[in-house]
């Protein structure tokens, strides 16, 4: 019988835990980029080989609320650690403890789950705050042996080896939820359009932080390949010009690297149409939102 655990992957905005997913799955399920909020969606991540299969819930990094996107991000980020076999909590430890660190300390220490793994990330940057980490965690009124700490370097290959350790530790006999061929069971609407928006988040930077949003509005698979209809939404139409770049270059580059990338997912051919429209508060319809994955509806 193989050791079987669903792991909540939680912790601040960019504290690494996209890349520790994918380094834990060992291929690209989670968007990667150093602008905050990259990931918006819950994606479910599958560890699989000799010792069992973790089920790994990449979520969005809490961050102070800004609307009702945010509002959204950040229960979505609180309700995925409930319900879960192990927490995983990833700390940015070459920085020093954040607000939002000593949150999710504070939550930990008042809810004593069973079974939690803090994870100190970016093990390999000086300085280093392990000490300041764990002295927030008793001044939290977290007891020492209530947690499993482990360091990590989530962007090398052998940097993640004690957090599996760690979470297979904490793992229990039974029957596997997955295939062991399958990586994630995310929607393929929602993994282009993060593909499309990590692409646009690379190039663009802080131009448009969070005011970008991107839904896949249809795929057709007819033609031996997909054709992806999407649609790039902005708030206003001063912004449509940044998305498209001059002379096109912006949305193209965009475009052929997403394609790129997609196709490595899938194993198939991706062609994406995308259009650029503006959609004043996009962020505050509760339709789009749904379109997008966050409110829990149809994908």
């Amino acid at each position: 019988m193989a050791r079987v655990a669903t792991v909540g992957v939680v912790g601040r905005t960019n504290a690494g835990k996209s890349t520790l997913v994918n380094s834990l799955v060992g291929e690209k399920v989670s968007i990667v980029s150093p602008v905050e909020q990259t990931t918006r969606n819950t994606i479910r991540g599958i560890v699989a080989e000799e010792r069992g299969q973790l089920v790994l819930l990449d979520t969005p990094g809490l961050h102070k609320a800004v609307g009702n996107l945010g509002r959204i991000l950040n229960r979505m980020a609180r309700r995925s650690s409930a319900g879960v076999d192990i927490l995983c909590v990833v700390f940015d430890a070459a920085q020093e403890p954040q607000l939002e660190d000593i949150g999710w300390m504070q939550r930990v220490a008042k809810e004593k789950p069973e079974k939690v793994v803090f994870v100190l990330n970016k093990a390999d940057m000086k300085p280093f705050f392990e000490t300041m980490f764990r002295d927030a965690w008793r001044e939290a009124g977290g007891e020492e042996d209530a947690v499993k700490w482990v360091k990590a370097v989530s962007t090398l290959q052998d940097g993640v080896k004690d957090v599996l350790d760690a979470l297979f530790g904490f793992a229990e006999e039974g029957e596997k939820l997955f295939d062991d061929d399958i990586v994630t069971d995310y929607p393929r609407k929602l993994t282009i359009a993060d593909s499309i928006r990590e692409k646009f988040l690379r190039r663009l930077h802080q131009e448009l932080p969070h005011e970008l949003g991107i839904v896949v509005k249809k795929i057709d698979e007819s033609s031996g390949r997909w054709d992806a209809k999407v649609d790039i939404l902005v708030n206003r139409a001063s912004q449509k010009p940044i998305v498209i770049g001059k002379g096109a270059e912006t949305i193209k580059a965009v475009r052929l690297s997403a394609e790129r990338d997609l196709k490595e997912i899938f194993g198939v051919k991706v062609a994406l149409d995308m259009w650029v429209k503006v959609e004043p508060d996009w962020m505050k319809n509760e339709r789009l939102l749904t379109e997008m994955g966050y409110m829990g509806g149809e994908i």
